[in-house]
């Protein structure tokens, strides 16, 4: 390399950190933003998880445990003996099985509405999918009142089954688990069907037409051809539901009538009623180490994928 090939080399080196040092500075406000408005809080519930609970709300500023300890642990006020927060753990299984449960029915019912819009004509697909979006339109407290109407003792569904004869007396739905599951799958619904529609736009039906001239049954077709090309959507839809289904708040409130708790609504509780911040806080932080740890496990999956279809 010549002397003034390398000078050029090096001229171009210093003009591109002047440019990546530029773009820098430009994105240095939004970045400054992203990080108040999205870290800060959470720096916060973290720094108030390890602080003293103040008498009458608020935190003391003094170094203290007792917010984790309390997540898992509690002293009894009598005895002073240690033994589990069955309370909050009865909320942490109650909380994790509802998202589960209601991930399996967006699954059950968005998989063939996703494969129904997809295998509609082109230039149909599109009000389908508008049908689909139209819930995102309406609030979501609108959306769950809507949901208690239809289930309430009073509701449409118990009228229709008492005057049809097919039941005696309404059947109790509301305030029951069954019922934050059943609005939240209501709620959470397009967000299964969108990203399944997704990944069935781009499959080959010619594939599916192959295996059925090869003489596979339906139910073949749909575990050895079908499932295995949309999987990216079927994990991408269920980590959509099962995320803010973990941290549903007005959901659980509302078809919950306050009794059936989830973590939203327990954070909530020592935030406001129960005057313990660090264990509101402590709470909080919880809630995100297990939707961090939902979504490293999917980013492993996806790379695991990749790799294999590489």
């Amino acid at each position: 390399m010549s002397h003034e090939s390398r000078y050029l080399s090096q001229h171009e080196l210093v003009a591109r950190s002047q440019e990546v040092r530029k773009n820098l500075l430009l994105c240095a406000p939004a970045l400054l933003v992203l990080f108040l408005a999205a870290s800060g809080p959470l720096l916060v519930m973290l720094f108030y998880s390890f602080l003293e609970a103040g008498n009458y709300g608020g935190v003391k500023y003094q170094w203290s445990l007792d917010g984790w300890f309390n997540v898992f642990m509690v002293r009894d006020i009598f005895t002073d003996e240690l033994g589990f927060a069955d309370a909050h753990l009865s909320v942490f299984w109650r909380s994790i099985r509802l998202s589960i449960m209601t991930t399996v029915a967006c699954l059950i019912i968005g998989f063939p509405t996703a494969y129904f819009i997809a295998t509609r004509e082109r230039k149909n697909r599109n009000f389908w999918l508008f049908l689909v979006t139209i819930p995102f339109w309406t609030n979501l407290l609108i959306r769950t009142f809507a949901i208690m109407e239809l289930i309430r003792n009073n509701g449409l569904i118990n009228n229709l089954l008492v005057g049809t004869g097919v039941i005696d007396e309404p059947i109790q739905m509301l305030y029951t688990d069954f019922a934050i599951m059943i609005g939240m799958t209501y709620v959470y619904l397009p967000l299964m069907i969108l990203p399944l529609y997704a990944s069935m736009e781009k499959l080959d039906f010619n594939l599916v037409e192959a295996a059925y001239d090869l003489y596979a049954t339906r139910l073949r077709v749909l575990r050895r051809v079908i499932i295995p090309l949309i999987k990216p959507g079927i994990v991408a839809g269920s980590i959509l539901v099962f995320i803010p289904s973990l941290g549903a708040f007005v959901t659980p409130r509302v078809l919950g009538g306050g009794k059936n708790l989830m973590l939203g609504n327990l954070i909530q509780l020592q935030f406001d009623q129960g005057q313990n911040w660090p264990l509101g806080a402590a709470l909080s932080i919880a809630l995100l180490i297990i939707v961090m740890t939902t979504l490293l496990v999917y980013v492993r999956y996806a790379q695991r994928s990749g790799e294999r279809n590489d």
